[in-house]
This record gives C-alpha cells, sequence and structure tokens, in this order.
C-alpha cells in the first residue's frame, strides 16, 4: 500500500463516528482529530534494571508530543532480562522476545492506523525487535534508548554484571573467596540501565544512532541522568517533524547506512549479537546484506575504543569524551562511513557531525588517536570451514592464542558444559563444543554467557577454546566461536563431531575445520538422525518451526510463501 493510500485510509477513518466516539473516550476532543497520531511504545518492566526507567521517559515523550502538535497514544511490550536468565531454561525466551517485541509494535501500530511510532527500549532485544518493526511498517519513526547503567564499585575496578559471572568462576577455581564474590554481587548493578559495557544493548543502541533513528548521542547517555529524559523529549519533537516531512524508515535505512553501523560497530569493539540484529533489520526493510558484508568491512575499519568486556572501560566513560559521533567523524574523516546517509533529524550524518571534533580528546585512553588503534582491524570476524559452511562470528582482536587445535569436549546443552568446568574436568588445549543450542534446536540460541565467564574465572581464557550454534552475550570475550550455521539440530557438521575429535580454530584464516576425512564425514552424516523438538506447542514451539538459520538473522518471516515469489 502507498503511503498516500495509507494517509487516506487513516484520515477517513477518524472522521467515522464510531472511531471518533472511541477516540473521544481515551482524551481526544474536537481540535485533535486532525493532529498526527503516535503510537509510543513503553517497553517499561520492573523485571529488569534495562527497563525499570522507561515510564519517566515515556511521560516526557507523550508530553512533548502533544507540545508539539501530535496526539500520542501509548500501549506497551515485553522484555525478557537477559542476565537474570542467562544459564537458566528462561534464556531460550531471549531471542524468542525480539520477535514477540517487533510483532506486538507491528500489530498495535498497524491495528490503530498510527501516523508514527516513537518506541522505547532497554534490554538487549527491545532495540533490534523495534527496528524490524519500524521497517516492516515502514511510517515515521524514532527509537528512544532507556540508556546505560552507571558502573558499580568494589575494591578500586568498576564492575558490570560480567563481572559477577567471572567471579563466580574464579570462586570456583578458588581464587575468590566467598565474601568477595558476595560484595561483587552486591555491588554490580547499582540502579537502572542496561549492562555497561558496549554488550549487546549499548552496541545495539550505537547501530541505531548511526542508521540515523535515533538522536546524535543519545545511545551511550546513563538512563538516570537527566539529559536522558530530556533526549526522550527532543526525539518526540524529531518525531513529530519526521511525520511532517515524510521522512520514513527506510529512506534511512538504506545499503550504505547498514554498512556504516557495522564500521562503526567494529570501531567500538562491539558484541557478536549485532551480526544477527543487523542482518534480520536489513531482511524487514528489505536491504540486500549477508554475513560475508562483516567480514569485509572488519577488513577496513581499526578498533579505536578500548571498552568492556576485552577493554578497561564502560558506555558513561565513552559517553564523557564524545559518545558515538566522535567515533563516527573519525571513521568519515578517513572514509570509511557515507556522510550522505539521511537521518531522522532531517540532515545528513555529514551533517549533523558538522560541529563534532575529528580527533578525540587529549588526556584520555578511552578512544584511541587514529594512529594509535588497539587493533588495525575489525574484532568481529567471520569464520568458515567445514564445521560452519554458512559461517560462525568469533571475536578475534586481543586473542592471545588465535590459532588452536584440541581435542573437542563435547556438550549437548550449556547446563552440561558449565558443570564441567566448575568441576575443574576442562584442561588447557580443550576445544569445548556446545550444540543443539542454535535457533532451531535450544530453540531461541541461548547465550553462553556462564560458560565463558567461568572459563575466564578459573584462569583458562587463554588455553581453553569454545564454539556453539548458540549465542554469545555480549559481555563474552576469548577464544569463542559462536552462531555456527548449519545448526546440530538440521544436521550441521557441528552435530557429527564426536569426544576427543580434532577440531581448528584459525583466526587469521578465518577457518573453522573439523579434522577428519570426507569419507568419515558422510558416513556419520549417514548415521546421524535428527531429534524431536524438545518443544510441540507454545511459543517455542511455533519459533523453531519458523525460524531460519542464524546466518540469515534468525528470522521468522522468511520465505514464508515461497511459490509467491515471481508471482
Amino acid at each position: 500500500m502507498s503511503n498516500n493510500s495509507r494517509s487516506q485510509i487513516i484520515t477517513q477513518g477518524r472522521h467515522r463516528s464510531p472511531n471518533r466516539a472511541m477516540l473521544r473516550a481515551v482524551g481526544f476532543e474536537d481540535d485533535d482529530f486532525s493532529k498526527p497520531i503516535i503510537g509510543v511504545a513503553n517497553g517499561y518492566s520492573t523485571i529488569t534494571p534495562c527497563n525499570m526507567g522507561l515510564n519517566l521517559l515515556t511521560d516526557r515523550a507523550v508530553a512533548a508530543l502533544k507540545n508539539a502538535g501530535a496526539m500520542p497514544q501509548t500501549f506497551g511490550t515485553i522484555t525478557v532480562s537477559d542476565g537474570i536468565s542467562m544459564g537458566t531454561e528462561g534464556m531460550k525466551y531471549s531471542l524468542v522476545s525480539r520477535e514477540v517485541i517487533a510483532d506486538s509494535i507491528e500489530t498495535a501500530c498497524g491495528g490503530q492506523s498510527v501516523d508514527g511510532v516513537l518506541a522505547i527500549g532497554g534490554c538487549d532485544k527491545n532495540m533490534p525487535a523495534a527496528l524490524i518493526a519500524i521497517a516492516r511498517m515502514n511510517i515515521p519513526a524514532i527509537f528512544v534508548y532507556g540508556g546505560t547503567i552507571k558502573p558499580g564499585h568494589y575494591d578500586g575496578k568498576d564492575l558490570t554484571i560480567v563481572s559477577v559471572f567471572e567471579a563466580v568462576g574464579q570462586n570456583a577455581a578458588g581464587n575468590l573467596d566467598d565474601a568477595d564474590l558476595l560484595e561483587i554481587e552486591r555491588r554490580a548493578c547499582p540502579g537502572a540501565g542496561s549492562c555497561g559495557g558496549m554488550y549487546t544493548a549499548n552496541t545495539m543502541s550505537s547501530a541505531i544512532e548511526v542508521l540515523g533513528l535515533s538522536l546524535p548521542f543519545s545511545s551511550t547517555m546513563a538512563a538516570e541522568d537527566a539529559e536522558k529524559a530530556e533526549s526522550a523529549a527532543q526525539s518526540a519533537e524529531a518525531l513529530v517533524n519526521a511525520v511532517k516531512n515524510q521522512i520514513l524508515p527506510r529512506q534511512l535505512l538504506t545499503r550504505a547506512a547498514f554498512e556504516n553501523a557495522i564500521a562503526v560497530t567494529m570501531a567500538l569493539g562491539g558484541s557478536t549479537n549485532a551480526v544477527l540484529h543487523l542482518l534480520a533489520i536489513a531482511h524487514s526493510a528489505e536491504v540486500p546484506l549477508n554475513i560475508d558484508d562483516f567480514e569485509r568491512v572488519r577488513g577496513k575499519v581499526p578498533v579505536i575504543c578500548d571498552l568492556k568486556p576485552s577493554g578497561k572501560y564502560v558506555a558513561t566513560d565513552l559517553h564523557r569524551v564524545g559518545g558515538v559521533p566522535l567515533v563516527m567523524k573519525m571513521l568519515l574523516e578517513h572514509g570509511l562511513i557515507d556522510g550522505t546517509c539521511l537521518t531522522i533529524t532531517g540532515k545528513t550524518i555529514a551533517e549533523n557531525l558538522a560541529d563534532v571534533p575529528s580527533e578525540p580528546p587529549s588526556g584520555q585512553d578511552i578512544v584511541r588517536p587514529w594512529s594509535e588503534p588497539l587493533y588495525e582491524q575489525g574484532h568481529l570476524a567471520i569464520l568458515k570451514g567445514n564445521l560452519a559452511e554458512e559461517g560462525a562470528v568469533a571475536k578475534i582482536s586481543g586473542v592471545k592464542i588465535p590459532v588452536i587445535t584440541g581435542p573437542a569436549r563435547v556438550f549437548e546443552s550449556e547446563e552440561a558444559s558449565l558443570d564441567a568446568i566448575l568441576a575443574g574436568r576442562i584442561n588447557p588445549g580443550d576445544i569445548l563444543v556446545i550444540r543443539y543450542e542454535g535457533p532451531k534446536g535450544g530453540p531461541g540460541m541461548r547465550e553462553m554467557l556462564a560458560p565463558t565467564s567461568a572459563i575466564i574465572g578459573a584462569g583458562l581464557g587463554d588455553s581453553v577454546a569454545l564454539i556453539t550454534d548458540g549465542r554469545f552475550s555480549g559481555g563474552t570475550y576469548g577464544m569463542v566461536v559462536g552462531h555456527i550455521a548449519p545448526e546440530a539440530y538440521s544436521g550441521g557438521t557441528i552435530a557429527l563431531v564426536a569426544e576427543g575429535d580434532s577440531i581448528t580454530i584459525d583466526a587469521p584464516k578465518r577457518l573453522l575445520q573439523l579434522n577428519l576425512s570426507e569419507e568419515e564425514l558422510q558416513t556419520r552424516r549417514a548415521n546421524w538422525k535428527a531429534p524431536k523438538p524438545r518443544y510441540k506447542r507454545g511459543v517455542l514451539a511455533k519459533y523453531a518451526k519458523l525460524v531460519s538459520t542464524s546466518s540469515l538473522g534468525a528470522v521468522t518471516d522468511l520465505d514464508l510463501f515461497p511459490e509467491c515469489e515471481n508471482a
């Protein structure tokens, strides 16, 4: 449907008496029926600190929308706390929630025929979910990030939620006493906001700022600071302007914009989950983007930010020295992002960055000078080989042993691997294989923060590798390879690995290899049988039935009607 015909339907509907009567009940008066109606998708929840501050932002946005001449209509959507569900069966619902949130926003906005949408979210999946819905609907839209948490402090160190997971591993290895573990737990999360490092939430908020669907500087603000609420009000004003000028998401979500987002993600040292989510958003926007594009961009872009999990600083530190606009300006100056891309402000990236310095401030090492990057190339690599014919995702920069060949230690679930790590049954040189945790096999593609943190805590981070068809938290680092596709449940080679098999991970060659002959692999494949689905009803069953491979973004609306493709 064209935007003109859609607008006609909306306008005609509002002037029908029954429609007007219903709207009067929620506060419309005679003069309000000619105003644009803005859906405000509020992800408020006390389930997680990431989302507990969103009602304040919603109130500020609603007031600003009214002042700007629009009529806001607020509705709720869900969230899952990755940090709380991590390491449990509940984590299977995390990636699923991305689809539920996207569907709920699309459903509410489509059902009410709104003129625009302002989406407010905090935890990891809120952001890509909102962008998926926004790209599908293609009505004027803006995203408001709930903001990052401030770091906790103990024993002279900044703490994040990952500090607690690693402390558990240290405690199990006998390197941290119970009293210190308890104090780290007590202090790691001091208030509202999403996890503080350049983990998935802050990676995706940054990517959305680069894509032009949130305001400059907004992606690294602290949740509890006054500027965050002020930014919500400014976002509302920007959205009303976008409605008046019909600035549409797909004008912003271009191929060049996605490449910009990939480049900034590399420069920031962002989460592996950015690969999955940017592919999914591009799919919804009908923009051709594939997993190999990440490898191509990675080779050109240095890592210039020293941020957790592998670095020293958190998102509020980055904000203090210039935030994402500083990083964008440095990349723009060196021809690594396209400054002509349009943003929700109505200006191009280059215009938005006109007054931003092109060099980081002196006296700090959070953002490095261009001549002194942390790493010469990006950190998110796409590995391929007979263990990952469609590809796998790894963080490779800063890994002390970039090439490892070792015996496979095979586990059919995350829980089984964690038990072995905490019991001291993993040895230097081992390669842990955690399978049947993919999008279909899990289902839900759980994050493996508990085992990877336990490996770090046990002092094995530089000598043990881990591969999985599941995902990793943005807080994971070390020699770990995830998103292996095809996954085990679909008969990928990872399903054929046996205990003790030789596996090679070669980061410089982007290789993930099971060192067996093709004849042996064919024999094992002939003897392999697909497992029965773990869930036969409910949301997990529906997800497992619909979800695509991770190499395509784990989307749930891929080729649903292939027979109509050429009709």
